[in-house]
């Protein structure tokens, strides 16, 4: 946990953003694996844990805008649970390092909230994202799961986004203590790959790592010689000479920040010529894309200079060709860069996007594309200092979407799809990192993980 101060401080404001009503703020529940006591790992919503710091399940809180009156529900220990999980510390003892004086049993919420409702309080909640979440509301609520998604408080919405996206810097030192272990992690996948070896290998001492720096990983492990598969959790390939592999992975801090680092490197340590032409585009167009953030600047419009500087490159080697704006204007470079050039970082790997992406991304500002790829832009909206943010620009061949748009001659002004072929096993680079925005630009976090083509060789160790 933060200092009590940091805790009141943020529930201060909150209550400044929201004019009237009742806060809610369910708590994740344990979830089971197969039977009620084997449960997977604990994690807690991000936004109890912003406002209220507290770590356990089966909570509830709530904020009275009205009265300034903030309350947790929770039951306490009893000797069953001692037990079996050892001596803790009381939600008493919780609540005050939260700065929390009102503590009731979870028994009196129900009566609290019907209490209000008979009074005609304005009752806000955000969006529920599990299922025990919808089922606790609705009874709670009393109300169906379409009434419940109908009456989702958008200016709660819009209030916590405004607040959770500008990192402090306690919250961006936690986030830093996530990137000294990923540090760890992708400098050992450098060390390790080797022809023969089964991903599985890899991807099991990386996931170790984490939860030897922290509190596991932020996501699940992208590890797989298949660059292409832009989320590929399978780890059953072996590793053959002359292949990539890809790393995309992050530790959670014990306070549960998160990192989100992404390394292409060569099985066997050296990159092939034409590797190393595909991985320098990419890392230029990351490191350019990095270069023109700054505050005020919208991350839509790095995003497109990332694209282009894809497509200048690309159209270099042959693969491209016209003129590379009107190309990107067009969406041209989307066969090889499909996806967003990166999202917001914080309390979870896609910070707040349970919250509605569009929130989070995007806002009157700017709006969401519908052109293919850029669509799946989740950062689009003007940049403020505070921002915490993913840096992953990537080229990518994918063999059924290269089929599908060179049977529609998509794009064909722009693409040399005989060339195209020739790379039609390649599978791809990606390269990502985690950047903090700040009053006069940009400051990429954590100790520097080997990146260009030199110092990847270097540390994989020229197998």
């Amino acid at each position: 946990m933060f200092s009590i101060e940091i805790y009141r401080q943020r529930r201060q404001e909150l209550k400044q953003r929201i004019e009237k009503g009742i806060l809610l703020f369910p708590g994740n529940n344990e979830s089971p694996v197969n039977y009620p006591d084997n449960t997977y790992r604990f994690r807690q919503d991000s936004t109890f844990l912003y406002y209220f710091g507290i770590d356990d399940p089966g909570l509830w809180a709530v904020i009275d805008v009205d009265s300034g009156e903030e309350i947790l529900f929770a039951d306490e220990f009893e000797i069953d649970d001692i037990i079996w999980m050892g001596r803790m510390k009381t939600f008493r003892q919780k609540a005050d390092e939260a700065g929390i004086r009102n503590l009731y049993p979870v028994s009196r919420l129900a009566g609290y909230i019907n209490e209000n409702k008979k009074k005609g309080r304005l009752l806000h909640y955000l969006p529920p994202y599990r299922d025990n979440q919808f089922q606790n509301l609705q009874t709670l609520l009393e109300t169906g799961r379409d009434e419940l998604n109908k009456n989702v408080s958008v200016d709660f919405i819009k209030a916590v986004v405004a607040q959770r996206s500008l990192k402090s810097r306690q919250e961006v030192a936690e986030i830093e203590k996530a990137l000294a272990a990923t540090y760890e992690m992708h400098t050992q996948a450098m060390r390790m790959a080797a022809p023969g070896i089964v991903e599985q290998e890899v991807a099991g001492a990386v996931e170790g790592l984490a939860l030897a720096g922290g509190a596991g990983v932020s996501f699940p492990v992208i590890l797989s010689v298949n660059v292409q598969i832009l989320h590929n959790h399978r780890h059953d390939n072996i590793m053959r000479d002359g292949r990539l592999l890809v790393n995309d992975s992050g530790a959670e801090s014990d306070s549960h920040y998160a990192a989100d680092i992404t390394r292409t490197f060569p099985v066997n340590g050296k990159y092939t010529s034409r590797q190393k032409d595909i991985y320098e585009i990419v890392l230029k167009s990351q490191l350019e894309a990095i270069a023109a953030i700054k505050s005020g600047v919208f991350y839509k419009d790095v995003h497109l200079l990332s694209a282009r500087v894809i497509a200048e490159g690309l159209k270099e080697l042959g693969l491209m060709k016209g003129d590379v704006q009107e190309a990107v204007a067009q969406g041209a470079h989307a066969l090889f860069f499909p996806h967003g050039l990166g999202h917001m970082m914080g309390l979870y790997v896609h910070d707040m996007e349970n919250l509605g992406e569009d929130f989070v991304g995007y806002d009157e500002e700017v709006q969401r594309s519908d052109q293919f790829g850029l669509a799946y832009l989740r950062l689009a909206r003007r940049l403020q200092p505070g921002f915490v943010l993913t840096v992953e620009p990537g080229v990518y061949f994918i063999p059924e979407l290269i089929d599908s748009w060179k049977a529609r001659k998509k794009c064909a002004d722009f693409i040399n799809y005989e060339k195209v072929e020739a790379y039609r096993d390649f599978s791809g680079v990606r390269i990502e990192d985690d950047v903090l925005v700040t009053e006069n630009g940009a400051r990429v976090l954590g100790k520097p993980i080997p990146k260009t083509v030199v110092e990847v060789e270097e540390m994989c160790g020229g197998k």
